[in-house]
């Protein structure tokens, strides 16, 4: 079995994760977020909210998190896939650092810590982007970028329609024309899904005493949620576009 043989049958056995409909656990795990949510002030939420959009639009816009150099070419799926590891492993030290840094500050630096944790991931992913050949120059190629951050950040009943929009990239594009995509992207649900997915494993963070080990472990766990879903989203991506896999 060639290199590329065995991802596919990952990328398969990934599919099914993805596609697969909630199940109890799921589905109880809203009701605990309620009851979560209610332990924060409502200016957390506001300040989280406005952070998210703001910050994830600026970033994407941003000409300080444009890797240097060019994309990667002429290079097999073996050695991306290398190089990227090697990314991932950076970027969930730096990450687990960041996080143990602001935990260790209460609730005023744990606010403090979602913005720089999302600068973090999105600079990822535009490093990872050039390791897989595919410049960041290109808006559709940042649109891409922020559809990955949703699909890792998800709910598993919202995870299918963001994986068809990836899987269908050619065609979702068309409905993200350059001058009106951050218009008609659906901010409310990424905010609302970004949140919910990163507040069961972020709340601890702000308790005195335990918040710097928290905040590392949780900030490890984040990046390598994302760096899971990005390699596997580019991974596809390359092999559909050599028609070596096609999914529904």
């Amino acid at each position: 079995m060639t290199y590329e043989e065995h991802i596919q049958s990952e990328l398969l056995r990934w599919q099914k994760k993805i596609l697969r409909p909630p199940g109890l656990l799921e589905k109880g795990s809203k009701a605990i977020q309620s009851k979560v949510n209610e332990l924060y002030p409502k200016k957390f939420f506001d300040t989280l909210t406005v952070t998210i959009k703001g910050l994830v639009r600026g970033v994407l816009f941003g000409l300080e998190y444009m890797p240097k150099g060019k994309p990667i070419k002429n290079a097999d799926l073996m050695e991306r896939d290398q190089k990227a590891l090697e990314l991932l492993k950076n970027y969930k030290r730096v990450a687990a650092a960041e996080g143990a840094g602001t935990g260790a500050g209460g609730i005023i630096l744990g606010i403090a810590d979602f913005p720089a944790l999302i600068a973090i991931k999105m600079k990822f992913l535009f490093e990872l982007a050039h390791i897989y050949g595919y410049s960041t120059e290109s808006y559709k190629e940042r649109l891409y970028l922020l559809f990955v951050f949703q699909l890792a950040f998800s709910s598993q009943e919202k995870r299918p329609g963001v994986f068809h929009k990836l899987v269908h990239w050619d065609e979702t594009v068309k409905d993200y024309p350059e001058l009106k995509a951050m218009e008609l992207f659906d901010w409310e649900q990424f905010q609302v899904e970004y949140r919910d997915a990163i507040d069961l494993r972020k709340m601890l963070q702000m308790l005195p005493g335990i918040g710097a080990v928290v905040g590392a472990v949780a900030n490890y766990g984040l990046l390598e949620d994302l760096g899971h879903v990005g390699m596997n989203c580019y991974r596809l991506r390359i092999l559909q576009e050599k028609g070596l896999i096609q999914m529904d």
